[in-house]
């Protein structure tokens, strides 16, 4: 198999050889297991020390026994990750694996960052919580900072534990503000799992059977799978719609990602945000972008995910890289609409600790300071095109999407008919995690590749996974 697939040479007697025919940029190690060819993961000069804990098999045990039996994971073989540094995780056994998932696109700096873990340490070390009934500086400095990286007038901060607990505060004061229950979410969006949440988003799979009152899903403007392609005003239309024919005629608002994560890195059709904030508007609402997976430089283009569209929104939401794998999320809006949390007490007890905000604010210099947003830009776009060159190259690959280190590949079995391969999907993910390589994978059938890695991910680390999953692909 391994004459077939690859152009070879063979290095003084070592069992290393350079793969020509498929374009691999490194060198590869002949492995026993049917001949193939595993390129070798780049360098990186850190060894965990030894972990003398539990096996996974015991922490398996114990999880099922004592843990809810909705968590789920991925692998027939679950890993039992012990450690980790900048772009790569170590396993029980001391095993690296390159990271492009980032745990769900929230580890944005890397693992274990030395400066946000001495930020970390330096303030729990002084004090870990306070609540923001008492002054510290920490929240404050953090709340400037974050203010100064978003557009026009939004620039007052509160601070939540979670996504989700930014997006249910987000439509509170949407409702609160206008006066309008009536929301509009697109299909296929997900933005939490909360009561309110849970009503935004659209896809069966995160939604139980209660209550959920007020929100209106419009037709999702996926220029893949969706009727009007690229067309993003021809989607924009369906908001309208929905307004003259669902309400009353004024709205509360509109909420929406600027690339939907767990409905497969779909990034909204051009033109679609600004003709739906404008329709938006007319009726009364607010707008409310939810950056909790685009934020935080990930895009590489732009800081945020709803800059690429040109639009300004009235709420912003955000967590996930805001702390770099810290429980902390915020949302950011105008003086005008944060005003209607004052017509009540409204609180959060850890919302702004000291501790989280400390690591948040080195979040933001750590960005700045090594160019992330930059190197998201330059290694996304490099790591798009070596999955698009796979593209060519396997007709299970229906279509490689994104912007920056956001990046998603789905699988069909018919590019035609763009029938989802869920168990290709599952397979290739099993078998590039042998090979060291982690990602993700989302969207409503399960088919799509996840792959958002730290920002810091190398252009090395982009071709060590663009050849596992060539391997990967290759044996199908």
């Amino acid at each position: 198999m391994l004459q077939r697939l690859l152009s070879r040479r063979v290095f003084g007697g070592s069992n290393q050889i350079r793969c020509l025919s498929r374009g691999f940029s490194q060198l590869a190690e002949v492995t026993e297991e049917g001949n193939v060819a595993v390129p070798k993961m780049p360098p990186f000069d850190y060894k965990p020390p030894p972990y003398d804990g539990p096996r996974a098999d015991e922490i398996l045990r114990k999880r099922r026994e004592f843990l809810s039996p909705s968590m789920f994971y991925f692998y027939k073989k679950p890993l039992n990750i012990v450690d980790g540094k900048m772009q790569y995780l170590f396993d029980e056994d001391g095993r690296r694996y390159l990271d492009a998932f980032a745990g769900i696109a929230t580890v944005c700096c890397g693992h274990c960052h030395p400066e946000i873990v001495e930020a970390i340490v330096k303030q729990s070390n002084r004090i870990q919580h306070s609540t923001v009934v008492y002054l510290n500086h920490a929240i404050a400095d953090f709340a400037e900072a974050l203010a100064s990286k978003l557009p026009g007038d939004l620039k007052v901060v509160f601070f939540t534990n979670s996504g989700t607990e930014a997006n249910e505060l987000a439509m509170m004061m949407t409702r609160l503000y206008t006066g309008c229950h009536d929301i509009i979410s697109l299909r296929n969006a997900y933005h939490g799992n909360a009561a309110g949440t849970m009503g935004a988003t659209a896809q069966c799979n995160w939604k139980f059977n209660i209550v959920q009152s007020g929100v209106h899903h419009a037709l999702n403007p996926d220029t893949y799978r969706g009727v009007f392609g690229s067309d993003g005003p021809m989607y924009a239309k369906d908001v309208q719609d929905l307004i003259d024919f669902g309400t009353s005629g004024r709205v509360g608002g509109f909420i929406s990602e600027a690339i939907q994560g767990v409905g497969g890195i779909l990034e909204l059709a051009p033109g679609y945000l600004p003709a739906v904030y404008s329709t938006i508007k007319k009726a009364g609402g607010l707008c409310i972008a939810d950056e909790v997976q685009s934020g935080f430089a990930r895009t590489g283009s732009h800081f945020w995910g709803f800059e690429s569209h040109g639009v300004v929104p009235d709420i912003v939401t955000m967590a996930k890289g805001i702390g770099n794998g810290i429980p902390i999320g915020a949302v950011v809006t105008t003086p005008e609409i944060a005003k209607v949390l004052t017509q009540r007490s409204y609180f959060n007890t850890f919302g702004g600790n000291p501790m989280c905000t400390a690591g948040g604010h080195a979040v933001l210099k750590v960005i700045e300071k090594e160019k992330l947003q930059e190197n998201a830009f330059v290694v996304g776009s490099y790591l798009i095109d070596r999955l698009k060159a796979l593209q060519a190259k396997y007709d299970v690959i229906g279509d490689v999407r994104g912007r920056g280190l956001m990046i998603g590949v789905e699988l069909v079995t018919d590019r035609q008919l763009k029938t989802p391969a869920k168990d290709e999907t599952v397979h290739v993910m099993d078998q590039m995690k042998e090979m060291g390589v982690l990602i993700g994978k989302g969207g409503f059938y399960g088919n799509v590749f996840r792959i958002t890695p730290p920002l810091c991910f190398t252009k090395e680390d982009a071709d060590y996974l663009a050849d596992v999953m060539d391997i990967a692909l290759s044996k199908l």
